[in-house]
């Protein structure tokens, strides 16, 4: 990341509002908490907001989620998770025909939807190349970070 990444983003953070901030990008991480003056866990009546992670699209718009390590799938299938804190999209456009549906073959690197995050389209991509098990959320709805979006029956 460059000086002027780091400023950028440390002005985000600071106008948010938000406690704490985690970006990864490649093999670069960085990760920002407010200090509190007097405060303590135990003054928040609920559990700690999760933390707010800004999208390595900052610096380059619609950029491709890093592919996650293979792990062993105990039902033979992969789940495509969110990289990012956004809004699910199936199609490129409302009253558009969506990216996939269930039973489609998908290849690696095809578009499966976009998930919108701060007024950025981030198009998600498949990692492995199979048939669409199933559509785990529906358009318009909030994603988490790590949320499932579809299960891919690898080929």
């Amino acid at each position: 990341m460059t000086n002027e990444e780091i400023k950028e983003l440390l002005r985000i953070f600071n106008e948010s509002g938000v406690g704490e901030l985690e970006l990864q990008r490649g093999k670069d991480r960085l990760r920002v908490r407010k200090a509190g003056e007097g405060v303590s866990p135990a003054a928040f009546a609920g559990p700690p907001p999760a933390p707010v992670t800004i999208p390595s699209a900052l610096a380059a718009p619609a950029a491709a989620a890093e592919p996650e390590p293979a792990k062993p799938a105990e039902s033979a299938r992969a789940d495509v998770k969110s990289p990012i804190v956004g809004t699910f999209y199936d199609a490129p456009s409302p009253g558009a025909a969506p990216f996939v549906k269930v039973g489609d073959k998908v290849e690696v690197g095809q578009v499966l939807c976009i998930i919108e995050s701060m007024k950025l389209m981030n198009e998600i991509e498949a990692e492995v190349a199979g048939m669409i098990a199933a559509k785990l959320v529906e358009n318009g709805q909030p994603v988490e970070y790590g949320q499932a979006l579809f299960a891919v029956q690898p080929r």
